[in-house]
């Protein structure tokens, strides 16, 4: 049996309607955890912070204050241990309050036993002693100094939350707005059937990926990761997605053939000078252009320092779509090489980032590629849509932890 509380329930919302509390961490020994539980959640008004079982097989319970960080621990020790001789003792734990009369109404109205009420002591502090069900006590304490030192931290608990609650909303807005820049719709080719997807490890991130619609029955699939994390990634990845969407624009904008036979070459060459002028120096890009040609199922392709691209053929050989130049954004003096291919019903295309390939297992051991390999080679009958998700599946289920890297990946099967 293991149950942790939740972030909202541990998250603390400055609120005036719950008076502050503030305990230090204690260990208190009770008779029965389960009853105890229900005194401090039910009548206190606490928290459960944990209720875990330990590796001893021993349960281990903590609370807390619902206005403060203090933790503390129930357990239940042995009948003949020196510990259990301790419960129903008086404690050194001290509940911290900005109103000691108004919690010692609500308190005692919840129907816990109080020695006395608040008494005025000789250093000016309010002090009133109450039993847990056990017969352990504790003081409840006000004092002039602490309720201005309290109201202050709530001052700034506030401008805190509030602080973060406006950068989690235009986080949101960002993450919507990159969500737009994914592509929106595809489109449909005659010889070839194709999906992609790109899941984010963070709101945003720099992964990207398009499919470009290059006219003449010809499509543009790109796959990109960008160097960095987080915002400044998202913000380069939007640069490079609008100078290869705008650039694509013109790719078949002059009729005669000098200029199409240059192209992807063309283009990236226009990209690579516009991310060099737009972007800091150690700014830059690895990605995968492929043009395919939907008449003569035939792809050409540019990749720009980015993972091997792999081509499964129909009779389960496989080609690798190796770099054909440098990452992007690094040297203004650049150029690349483009490389052809022929493809055939049921041979199969995928683009992916480090995001497939770099998991790691338990035994910190990466999926790598050939574990893509061997799941392409499994599900090499499905549809390019569910090829992709099985893909993300096995991934997801190689790599337990919490994921570190964006995950994008483009599948495209030829027919």
């Amino acid at each position: 049996m293991s149950r942790v509380a939740s972030s909202d329930d541990a998250r603390h919302e400055p609120d005036r309607r719950d008076l502050y509390l503030r305990l230090n961490s204690i260990t208190v020994f009770v008779r029965d955890q389960d009853r105890s539980l229900r005194f401090y959640l039910d009548q206190l008004g606490f928290r459960l912070a944990a209720d875990a079982r330990l590796p001893t097989g021993d349960r281990w319970i903590a609370v807390a204050p619902p206005d403060g960080t203090g933790v503390l621990a129930l357990v239940a020790p042995k009948p003949d241990s020196e510990e259990y001789k301790l419960i129903g003792r008086s404690t050194p734990a001290a509940f911290l309050t900005e109103d000691i009369f108004a919690k010692f109404d609500e308190w005692r109205g919840c129907g816990v036993h109080f020695h006395h009420p608040p008494l005025q002591q000789s250093g000016g502090e309010m002090v009133a002693r109450f039993e847990d069900v056990d017969g352990n006590s504790f003081a409840l304490v006000s004092h002039e100094s602490a309720t201005r030192e309290i109201e202050a931290q709530r001052r700034a608990h506030t401008a805190r939350f509030e602080s973060e609650r406006r950068a989690a909303q235009e986080l949101e807005l960002a993450r919507q707005v990159q969500a737009r820049l994914f592509p929106q719709g595809q489109p449909s080719l005659a010889t070839l059937e194709y999906a992609g997807v790109c899941i984010q490890t963070r709101s945003i991130g720099g992964d990207y990926y398009d499919f470009l619609d290059l006219g003449r029955r010809h499509l543009g699939l790109v796959i990109s990761d960008i160097s960095g994390k987080g915002t400044a990634a998202a913000l380069l990845m939007a640069n490079l997605q609008a100078q290869v969407r705008n650039l694509s624009e013109l790719y078949w904008s002059r009729p005669y053939t000098p200029f199409v036979l240059e192209q992807p070459a063309r283009l990236l060459r226009s990209v690579n000078q516009l991310f060099c002028e737009n972007t800091a120096e150690n700014a830059y890009a690895t990605l995968i252009f492929v043009e395919y040609n939907d008449s003569e199922r035939r792809l050409r392709y540019a990749n720009c320092g980015h993972l091997a691209g792999l081509l499964l053929r129909s009779d389960n050989t496989l080609e690798r779509l190796d770099s054909t130049c440098a990452v992007l954004g690094l040297f203004r003096n650049w150029d690349c090489s483009i490389e052809e291919r022929q493809l055939f019903p049921g041979d199969t295309l995928v683009l992916y980032t480090d995001g497939i390939t770099e998991p790691l297992n338990d035994e910190g051991r990466e999926f790598g590629e050939h574990r893509l390999v061997e799941t392409l080679l499994r599900h090499r009958e499905r549809d390019s849509r569910r090829l992709l998700q099985l893909i993300v599946d096995e991934v997801q289920r190689f790599g337990p932890h919490e994921q570190r890297d964006d995950i994008t990946l483009v599948v495209a099967r030829c027919r």
